[in-house]
């Protein structure tokens, strides 16, 4: 069976009663995304306790999948007369049959990070060469398996720099694949932390794949006061904006922080931000993303 796509975008406020009327008109689902990702306007959208957060973006693009017989223009114009709203416009397109998982599992191949540092899919072999580690991963719900290049800058970062002995903070945790690499690198202590509870159960299941012992915390579960040699955050520039002074705080002097999920005509902005407390390196670059990192002033 083939199967119908359609990309609709609305304003904020028509979003959730419009993805509604079309499940109840015939949409096996719907799921909602910026409509401005990706471009300069991007509207980032988090968490972080005590802290303002939007529901949605102010223009989504509703995506929703009907079966190939479905009477596309029909089903929307009537889940529009639903919401009492304007019939809007949409785009469609075609979804043929596939086997997903073998769709899925083919996309992701193990990636070399470094010489000796791959991640490697459980469907694929474990590369066998001498020195090499292995970081078992497999995409899911959490955000953060090693292909986007703010991850990668992070990774890069990790085997260059640890040395041994290191207690890592990793904010902003997704998979846990950073607190992993950290220990299976050779930091003393690894500790995630991520305001999303399946974030955190997908990072503890992680860890046991790879065989490592980690702490993985909602924000309000991290124990006060506890301070790290290295902290990392990669998420995303305007939440990296908000919390500079507590992942300052959270740094020992002359400890280090990493930050990634910049792009790179924010590092300027987040450079001066994060001066006040750390002396920073010249930035790392992926792909138009930016690693910032620096050493924590007395």
């Amino acid at each position: 069976m083939h199967y119908q796509q359609v990309v609709i975008t609305v304003p904020q406020d028509q979003v959730d009663i419009l993805s509604d009327a079309l499940i109840e008109h015939g949409a096996l689902s719907t799921a909602i995304e910026d409509a401005n990702a990706g471009k300069e306007n991007e509207q980032p959208i988090f968490g972080e306790p005590n802290m303002p957060t939007d529901k949605v973006w102010q223009q989504n693009n509703i995506v929703a999948l009907f079966d190939e017989k479905a009477d596309i223009d029909k089903l929307v114009k009537q889940a529009a007369q639903a919401c009492a709203i304007a019939v809007p416009s949409y785009f469609l397109e075609s979804v043929p049959e596939q086997d997903w998982v073998r769709l899925t599992q083919s996309q992701f191949e193990p990636i070399q990070i470094s010489t000796r540092l791959w991640i490697t899919p459980s469907w694929h072999t474990i590369p066998n060469s001498t020195g090499v580690i292995n970081l078992q991963l497999d995409p899911g719900l959490a955000f953060g398996t090693g292909s986007h290049p703010t991850t990668h800058l992070c990774l890069q970062w990790l085997d260059q720099n640890i040395h041994g002995g290191e207690k890592i903070l990793d904010y902003g945790c997704g998979s846990g694949i950073l607190t992993i690499a950290a220990l299976k690198l050779g930091a003393e202590s690894a500790t995630g932390v991520d305001i999303d509870q399946q974030a955190i159960r997908a990072s503890l299941d992680n860890a046991i794949k790879n065989q490592v012992q980690a702490r993985f915390f909602l924000p309000d579960d991290l124990p006060a006061d506890e301070k790290f040699d290295i902290v990392m955050a990669n998420i995303l520039a305007n939440p990296l904006r908000l919390l500079a002074q507590m992942l300052a705080e959270r740094t020992h002097t002359g400890g280090q922080i990493v930050l990634s999920g910049i792009l790179a005509e924010q590092a300027e902005e987040l450079s001066s931000i994060y001066a006040q407390w750390f002396d920073l390196n010249q930035p790392m670059m992926d792909d138009g993303w930016v690693c910032i990192s620096g050493i924590k002033r007395a």
